[in-house]
């Protein structure tokens, strides 16, 4: 008997330490209660109950499933955390998804209204989602993709929820061993043109730049990104990668590597000094491949010059000259026309307008005719991006990728170069082409004559000897009666000619 009962204590322990409900589906009898948890049909992910590095407390969590390394992707009670091991998932009287306590309280809810009572059934999905579901018309009422921790995975839509207007956005944890709301926030905003942000509490702590169709013009490097209307998601074919927003703010890429057995970080948004929002202030430009690294716009100089050769360069950079236009509106006064520094490789600065113009000609000029349009971009897949009356902020060079933006400054802050790049009106420009192609047009007819001559020259010059007949001279001799005036028919240049009768 005691061999016996030992084997039950066994697989009791067996039991406890590895407890998983075969069904991935939680309904009102099918409950998973701590320490079990259920596995995504394929197995990739997890539901369960677990407590972060060092942490006392329990969260209902969903990670993927691996052997060495819990990749914790969204969690329930993050602000209400369990204080024991007395944690139940289950679906409540009114239809929710619920966690509750060893006391039967509340401590997390979907909190879906209108629901009918005993219709619905909670099921983690393979994609990572945790859906709960009408089983009459088995419509999904609530996902966790639609209320997301700090990680977004693929097939996740952030940006504006279409069936509840609802903003989706991530937001960190407080740090590795608390996964409480922290201070950084993620998101899509619509300004004008789509942008992801991240937030330091409200100040805008990050910026992707616009998006222009296939990719975030200050993140060239990121091309799996996709945008749909008023979100945007992503996709890989390796499913086994997400986003995830760490308690420092930095948004990473996270791979998992299977001959390594491991997770690895691909994409970070903050890799650089430059890369964090405004680093040099208004009209300054960050280059991390510069020392130092915050340089004023062309035509511009440090607001404060002692602050800025200290290194603190948050009080930005003014203009130097007033631009033309501004002088004529006070004095009435008509002086050279205000031209425009060309930066390339840029990601653009914040609060970019879309305007309709089509080509990159007709941006500039409608950005020129108006003197409340301080700076222009254009870019085949946004079309004509202008910036008025407003401080230029987190202007950044990128080492690729990145846009031609155009700075409006005063004609004697133009140097000869950008006098010469900024001042050739179209119609010049109309003009030397035509120029161009009528020198092109002129020399490919010359070529054609000379051509057709040589040709002619060929012909003439090869015909074959053969064809014509060859006499002897003595031939020629009787055959004109030794050149007898009676056989001459006339005189001409190379000499008399004579009639002659060939047998």
């Amino acid at each position: 008997m005691i061999p016996i009962a030992l084997l039950i204590i066994l697989l009791s322990c067996f039991c406890l330490d590895f407890a998983v409900a075969i069904d991935s589906s939680i309904t009102s009898s099918q409950l998973i209660r701590d320490p079990d948890a259920i596995l995504s049909n394929g197995s990739n992910f997890k539901l369960g109950f677990f407590n972060p590095a060092d942490s006392p407390y329990r969260y209902m969590g969903i990670w993927y499933d691996m052997p060495s390394e819990k990749a914790v992707i969204w969690v329930a009670n993050r602000d209400n955390p369990l204080k024991d091991s007395s944690g139940i998932i289950t679906i409540s009287e009114d239809g929710n998804l619920v966690l509750v306590n060893g006391q039967k309280e509340v401590l997390w809810s979907s909190n879906v209204s209108n629901l009918v009572n005993n219709s619905t059934s909670a099921q983690l999905l393979d994609s990572g989602n945790l859906v709960l579901r009408d089983n009459i018309n088995r419509a999904i009422v609530w996902e966790s993709f639609q209320e997301p921790t700090d990680s977004f995975l693929p097939g996740m839509h952030h940006g504006i929820d279409q069936r509840t207007g609802k903003k989706v956005q991530l937001t960190s944890w407080k740090s590795l061993s608390d996964p409480s709301t922290g201070s950084f926030s993620a998101g899509l905003i619509h300004q004008n043109i789509p942008e992801i942000f991240v937030w330091n509490v409200s100040r805008p702590y990050w910026r992707s730049g616009p998006w222009n169709g296939q990719i975030f013009i200050g993140i060239p490097e990121l091309k799996s990104v996709y945008l749909f209307r008023h979100n945007f998601t992503f996709g890989f074919a390796n499913d086994w990668t997400f986003f995830a927003l760490t308690a420092q703010g930095i948004l990473e890429e996270r791979i998992w590597i299977k001959w390594k057995d491991n997770w690895e970080v691909g994409f970070l948004n903050l890799r650089t000094e430059c890369d964090v929002y405004g680093k040099c202030g208004a009209f300054g430009i960050c280059n991390s491949q510069e020392k130092p690294i915050c340089s004023c716009l062309e035509g511009f100089e440090p607001k404060n010059a002692e602050e800025w050769n200290r290194g603190n360069w948050t009080s930005g950079c003014i203009r130097r000259s007033k631009l033309q236009c501004e002088r004529r509106n006070i004095t009435g006064k008509v002086g050279k026309e205000d031209g425009f520094s060309k930066l390339n490789k840029m990601k653009v600065p914040d609060f970019t307008e879309w305007t309709s113009p089509a080509t990159e000609d007709e941006c500039r000029e409608q950005c020129l005719k108006n003197c409340s349009c301080i700076a222009y971009a254009f870019d085949g897949g946004i079309g004509c991006m202008v910036w008025r009356s407003i401080n230029l902020i987190d202007i950044q060079r990128l080492p690729f990728g990145g846009t031609d933006l155009y700075i409006r400054v005063a004609n004697s802050d133009v140097d000869e170069k950008g006098k010469k790049d900024v001042f050739v009106s179209p119609l010049i420009k109309g003009m030397f082409a035509l120029a161009i192609c009528t020198l092109f047009l002129w020399r490919w007819i010359a070529k054609r004559k000379e051509v057709i001559a040589k040709l002619s020259a060929t012909n003439v010059n090869t015909v074959k000897l053969q064809d014509l007949p060859l006499f002897q001279f003595e031939e020629l001799a009787t055959a004109t009666n030794n050149f007898q005036l009676s056989s001459k028919l006339g005189q001409g240049g190379f000499g008399p000619v004579y009639w002659v009768m060939v047998h």
